[in-house]
């Protein structure tokens, strides 16, 4: 038996707050530094999400031998850099996905600076074995390709004030994720962290973290989903509590790409009000998703529910995900109607269309599958607005929004378990 949800909602019409949870990558930065910092420190509104409850529990425990960090790859990347400046020898390891993520180039950057790490299976990849470092001080310049992942490099961040020489960081190729880079630079300077950053290098001298207590911000990548639900909406008017207006994360871009879908966005202080009053949606929406990767599996069920021509590019990153996003959204978007399929490649850059609009067949209810991805279930949860849909197993939300049923529930989703051969 497969557990199954069916959701729908009565009226179609939105109204209601949500106190959104802090923000997962945040919080799994700050767990690093107070790990690393010499005076504890309190970390308030840290996210309940799976990924940094596993993180900080890992991080608590006293003699591990073996580090599972389960799906986090997050977690996996930041303890991989944080566990080659300890003593002793321990294994990292995470589930079979886990396996199938690389992880070389970071170790590969790690083991120039004089880190003991050796792969226990296959080469580039999990699981670890992870010894006491040798010669921390022989080198201090390491240069890693920065078109692959950002997490690798903020992995070497986090640790660079602690090593002997500190840290020259050679970027290499194009930048991904970059506004993920600049969270971490933002967050190591709010710990007393000075760095020099030009052109393809970043330079961090040895330095002690200052101690301070720190609050996490709300999740701008959970913000995406309420902006999903008011385009669907016949009518809403949803309050996200929590959240920065002037914010770190590079998925606060989601107030302007909202507001091409129609969204109107106002602040109340750290209350943020969405409607779609005196907003106008476009019949087109073309962006770049280099530096906002997590927000593209929601904008894409938007434009395919509302009939919006999508063009997508800046994907590069979502094949090596919890899964390969690209096709789990056009599998799903397949069952009532829509696509999401390569368009055009421009000087190796692929761009991505947002097929037909999709419909709903009264009486066909579609299920639609997750790939222990929590981003697909969340993503594709709106379409409930349009009728009846049912997801299949729902739980993988703990990864990072561990409350979403309960959420929807508050905003009059009605959510029942059914059962599934």
């Amino acid at each position: 038996m497969t557990k199954v949800i069916e959701i729908s909602h009565p009226t179609g019409i939105i109204n209601g707050k949500i106190k959104l949870d802090g923000s997962k990558s945040i919080s799994n930065r700050a767990l690093i530094i107070q790990a690393l910092c010499k005076k504890d420190f309190k970390i308030k509104k840290l996210s309940t999400s799976d990924d940094t409850q596993i993180l900080k529990s890992l991080l608590e425990s006293d003699d591990i031998k073996e580090y599972d960090v389960g799906h986090a790859g997050t977690s996996f990347r930041f303890l991989t850099a944080y566990l080659s400046i300890q003593k002793g020898k321990q294994i990292l390891t995470g589930s079979s996905r886990m396996k199938e993520r690389p992880i070389g180039p970071l170790v590969d950057a790690l083991r120039q600076l004089g880190c003991q790490i050796d792969y226990l299976e296959k080469d580039g990849y999990p699981p670890l074995k992870i010894g006491k470092p040798k010669n921390l001080d022989k080198a201090k310049k390491v240069t890693v390709n920065a078109g692959i992942s950002s997490q690798y490099l903020t992995a070497l961040l986090l640790i660079a004030p602690c090593l002997p020489n500190g840290l020259e960081l050679h970027l290499e190729g194009d930048m991904v994720s970059e506004s993920y880079l600049n969270m971490t630079l933002a967050i190591l300077e709010e710990f007393g962290i000075e760095y020099k950053k030009s052109t393809g290098v970043i330079k961090i001298k040895p330095q002690a973290y200052q101690a301070k207590d720190y609050t996490v911000e709300a999740d701008w990548s959970a913000s995406s989903y309420y902006y999903g639900i008011t385009a669907l909406a016949k009518e809403a008017n949803i309050t996200l509590k929590g959240l920065f207006e002037e914010s770190t994360q590079g998925d606060s871009a989601m107030v302007g790409i909202g507001r091409m879908l129609g969204i109107q966005s106002d602040w109340d202080k750290n209350n943020l009000h969405l409607s779609k009053e005196g907003a106008q949606q476009s019949i087109t929406f073309e962006y770049n998703f280099i530096n906002q990767p997590d927000l593209a599996q929601t904008i894409a069920v938007i434009c395919a529910a509302n009939g919006i021509e999508g063009v997508f590019s800046g994907l590069k990153t979502l094949r090596i995900k919890e899964t390969d996003r690209i096709y789990a959204v056009d599998h799903e978007l397949r069952k009532i109607g829509g696509t999401f399929t390569l368009h055009k490649t421009v000087d190796a850059e692929e761009y991505y269309r947002i097929g037909p609009k999709v419909k709903m067949v009264e009486g066909d209810i579609p299920v639609f599958e997750t790939y222990k991805d929590h981003r697909m279930a969340m993503a594709f949860a709106p379409l409930a607005l349009l009728g009846p849909i049912r997801i299949e197993k729902p739980e993988v939300v703990s990864k990072s929004y561990p409350s979403f049923w309960e959420d929807l529930e508050s905003l009059g989703f009605e959510i029942k378990p059914v059962a599934s051969e």
